[in-house]
């Protein structure tokens, strides 16, 4: 790897990969507007990853899969926290730096893989190799030795129509090495795959962090975690089993839980009363909905494993109870309200 911030004296067909490059992430934040409203679907987040080894991102669908591996990738800028890949500070890049950082420091596998269909497998290899300079000999050179490397040296010469699904990704990960970048980034690389394509994709995903890269993939599917040196969960985990009811006091004002919280108790006013609110874009807040005494708030974040899509607020001194959904769904029969979100 040539140094993020530097310039390539001459085009190569790819550098020596740097040791004991390490990433580090520090307090990510990214948020957005959806309509009226803000949303973060990270907040906080911190991890490590050494060199050789693999990440698992797991979580479902909407958890910030896809968003973080944009981060890591330098395609989206975060609103706060740091990325760090060895001694570069991948966050406070820019221009050039910011381009050589894109070109040589990461290679991306798609989930849909991105093969241009009027080129042949060495062709689609060669695309990132040429687009750096590299002569057309040399890019063949290099494309034939990783096209080798995933298995695919009697496919060199095909197009992505005469390839298996399997075989496609293996191009698009050989793709993604040209330049020997020391992370790789894989957004659900897998999900298009049948049980036997798939096998041979982790393997080769394996053997990359084996050969002392960094790989961080995306993935809902908790069949790959044998795969993983390490889980990164991105869906909200429970903080407790949640079998003994929680009470909880609130003076006026004071706030249960915040909009983008972690979520694993359902709550029931027992005496008092809780506002639901969401933060707008501009930072103002809109009522959502009211809570009196013997009604509920809160199931969807701990049923289906999402963030709270509200904060709950006291709005006169209250007392709720929270339960864990398995027991909340045994005394939902006794419990007659009105469902509040969040």
């Amino acid at each position: 790897m040539r140094p993020a911030c530097g310039e390539p004296s001459e085009p190569t067909p790819h550098s020596p990969l740097a040791a004991d490059i390490d990433l580090v992430c520090r307090g990510l934040r990214v948020e957005y507007r959806s309509g009226d409203y803000v949303v973060r679907p990270l907040d906080g987040l911190a991890f490590d990853v050494a060199h050789g080894d693999l990440a698992l991102l797991l979580g479902a669908s909407g958890c910030g899969k896809t968003t973080l591996l944009s981060v890591l990738a330098a395609i989206l800028r975060p609103a706060a926290g740091s990325v760090r890949l060895g001694e570069t500070e991948v966050t406070e890049l820019s221009g050039r730096a910011l381009t050589q950082y894109r070109r040589q420091a990461v290679g991306i596998v798609f989930q849909s893989f991105n093969l241009l269909p009027s080129l042949s497998a060495s062709e689609n290899v060669q695309i990132p190799l040429r687009a750096a300079g590299v002569a057309g000999r040399s890019a063949r050179q290099r494309a034939d030795e990783l096209l080798e490397q995933v298995g695919l040296t009697d496919r060199r010469g095909h197009k992505p129509a005469d390839l298996s699904g399997g075989q496609q990704q293996r191009v698009a990960i050989a793709r993604a090495l040209a330049l020997d970048p020391p992370l790789i980034l894989a957004d659900e690389p897998t999900a298009h795959l049948d049980y036997i394509q798939v096998e041979s994709v982790l393997q080769t995903l394996r053997a990359i962090a084996d050969s002392g890269r960094i790989v961080v993939v995306s993935t809902h599917d908790e069949r790959l975690l044998p795969l993983a040196d390490q889980v990164v969960p991105l869906s909200p985990q429970a903080s407790g089993s949640g079998d003994e009811p929680a009470e909880v006091s609130l003076v006026q004002g004071e706030t249960l839980f915040r909009q983008g919280d972690a979520g694993d108790l359902v709550y029931i006013v027992r005496s008092g009363e809780i506002a639901i609110v969401r933060e707008r874009a501009d930072g103002s807040e809109e009522l959502l909905a009211t809570v009196p005494a013997g009604a509920y708030f809160g199931e969807l974040a701990p049923m289906f494993r999402i963030r709270r899509s509200a904060t709950a607020r006291a709005t006169v001194p209250t007392v709720v109870e929270g339960f864990g959904v398995g027991e909340f769904r045994r005394r939902t029969q006794s419990v007659a309200s009105d469902v509040a979100p969040a």
